[in-house]
């Protein structure tokens, strides 16, 4: 029996005592009641897939008039928790940068990978995107378009721009096969995926010793803790980070609302 097909036994079971004889009778109370009875200890995931089951019962016995009068059940009060990935310890991020093998044109281009999504908070999206027209070393920026099309100019590390700057003199061009205006290539010298970025980080997190999972927004993460911990300025970040509000930012960081009001207390002139 299937975990859907359990649901709704144990839907029917309950509306059964509660003296429903058939799905029809089913009331607003009654499922209130029933929704009511799927708390602690059953978990967030648990619960929405119950309630769900039972609404597309009931939604397809209305659909063929056997359902009842009622208004179908939402699952939109049970909310998923936020899972925020933990950001690196300075000594992890130095094992994850150390990793990978940089005598080799693919290991050169993971460090470079991983020191650029690191050193400027990209996505992954934003990293597999990027062209070498974006990137100022000159003046050690870089300009991103991110999401709804915005674009924002982010400055880079000191210490990441040698490693943009190998990958691109010793590395591409071994990995190049025909012209491509994507920064970061693969080995076939087509543009690196989205799924071929994950898997290079989780190859190093490996070697590096580091027991959680470790993808490219765990770095992005790791860049925005560091900034903050540093005593960057949380609107400064949010421009960094791309976010269309301040809140995303506070929330993406972990930091406590304690923590938020303090910065702003800190940095308003009338305290």
């Amino acid at each position: 029996m299937t975990a859907y097909a359990k649901d709704l036994e144990q839907a029917a079971e309950f509306f059964r005592k509660q003296g429903k004889r058939d799905w029809s009778e089913v009331d607003a109370p009654a499922i209130f009641l029933f929704q009511s009875s799927l708390g602690p200890p059953t978990s967030v995931t648990t619960l929405r897939r119950k309630v769900s089951a039972l609404r597309s019962l009931l939604k397809f016995l209305k659909r063929h008039g056997q359902g009842p009068a009622c208004e179908l059940p939402s699952v939109a009060g049970a909310r998923l928790p936020k899972r925020l990935p933990k950001a690196l310890a300075v000594d992890q991020l130095e094992a994850l940068l150390g990793a990978p093998d940089v005598s080799k044109p693919a290991g050169l281009r993971d460090r470079a990978l991983m020191e650029l999504v690191y050193g400027a908070g990209l996505r992954v999206s934003e990293a597999c995107e990027l062209t070498f027209s974006e990137l100022d070393l000159d003046t050690a920026s870089m300009r991103v378009t991110g999401k709804r099309g915005k674009t924002r100019l982010i400055p880079l590390p000191a210490m990441t721009i040698p490693w943009i700057e190998r990958y691109w003199v010793s590395a591409r061009p071994a990995l190049a096969r025909r012209p491509v205006e994507a920064f970061f290539l693969n080995a076939h010298g087509r543009p690196l995926s989205r799924s071929m970025a994950y898997r290079i980080l989780e190859t190093h997190a490996r070697i590096a010793g580091i027991q959680s999972h470790v993808g490219p927004h765990v770095l992005r993460h790791t860049y925005a803790v560091h900034l903050l911990r540093g005593g960057a300025d949380l609107r400064a970040v949010q421009e960094l980070l791309g976010h269309a509000s301040v809140s995303t930012t506070q929330v993406y960081t972990q930091l406590d609302i304690d923590e938020v009001r303090r910065k702003y207390r800190d940095a308003h002139p009338r305290k």
